[in-house]
């Protein structure tokens, strides 16, 4: 009877931490979501319902007060408007401007300013001080300092003899004259990601090639290139968002204008709504959003699958 009853006790024993350790998985699996349930509940009102709602009113005439279904006039109005298919053309290029041009120069001072020059720490200030700086208030500023007539820029201009174009009065300028403003305020971030990969690359890999004969271009293309690629991929992605949704810069310095020339689908969506249209800047938003959607999607899988066979 003792045997037996010990050996009773030994396989209640032995069982009851497999009980015990099988709930513990459980609550430890459950656990986590716990935390995760404040955060999507926060998604859920703040990006999912008012993303679906728009989706909705885009198919209506909607005040503030009733909404009548009109199923895809305004999608239909919306691209049988010239000056909104100006406007659509005008978004690809600003943002294949900001894009690149952030990129580019984002990279260049990110080279230049993890190498050893002088004055590194005041530069680098000075280099994203314009990312502090609100973009109303840049636009103001470069609106009075690129003015035809009286502007600091043909000013100077013309005091070397040299004719001051109408920055942002000429229609063939304007859209391109804030593009570039917009990559001035803008290359700060791009520059400070560069760095920040820059710096994560071991310098062993440098001194190696060096040693073995590799001129500066040689390693650029060769080390820092592909190992800046996570960096770069974050930086092309983030500028191209901004692009296609920019809005405060060209309408604090042109107003789309001259005419329609500097129009972007943020101003035109802008104007709809001014205007009393709320169901046309609805669509307008939503064609928007499919298109930021339709562009980074893919991009962001593309560079990641890149990444991942690297």
């Amino acid at each position: 009877m003792t045997v037996t009853t010990t050996e009773t006790m030994l396989t209640t024993d032995a069982g009851a931490p497999k009980r015990l350790s099988s709930s513990k998985r459980l609550m430890k699996s459950r656990y986590p979501l716990w935390f995760l349930l404040p955060g999507g509940l926060l998604m859920i009102v703040v990006f999912v319902v008012p993303t679906l709602s728009s989706f909705y009113f885009s198919l209506t005439r909607w005040t503030l007060f009733e909404a009548d279904f009109i199923g895809l006039d305004n999608f239909v109005t919306f691209f049988r408007d010239p000056q909104l298919l100006g406007s659509f053309r005008n978004t690809f290029v600003y943002a294949i401007i900001t894009s690149v041009g952030k990129v580019v120069t984002g990279l260049a001072l990110a080279v230049l300013l993890t190498g050893p020059i002088l004055g590194r720490g005041y530069l680098r200030a000075v280099m994203f001080f314009p990312v502090l700086v609100s973009a109303v208030g840049i636009g103001i500023t470069f609106k009075v300092l690129l003015n035809p007539i009286d502007g600091l820029v043909n000013t100077t201009l013309g005091f070397f003899g040299l004719p001051g174009p109408g920055w942002l009065t000429d229609p063939s300028l304007a859209l391109i004259s804030v593009a570039l403003v917009d990559v001035w305020k803008g290359v700060g971030v791009s520059t400070l990601i560069f760095m920040a990969g820059l710096v994560a690359i071991p310098r062993d890999y440098y001194e190696a090639a060096r040693i073995d004969g590799a001129s500066s271009w040689r390693l650029f293309r060769s080390i820092t290139l592909p190992l800046v690629r996570p960096a770069m991929t974050t930086v092309v992605l983030l500028n191209v968002i901004a692009g296609l949704r920019s809005f405060e810069l060209i309408w604090t310095m042109t107003g789309g204008g001259p005419g329609f020339t500097s129009d972007v689908l943020g101003s035109v969506i802008y104007k709809q709504y001014a205007a009393g249209f709320y169901g046309l800047s609805t669509a307008g938003n939503v064609v928007l959003f499919l298109v930021v959607a339709l562009i980074t999607v893919p991009m962001q899988i593309r560079f990641r699958r890149r990444e991942v066979q690297q």
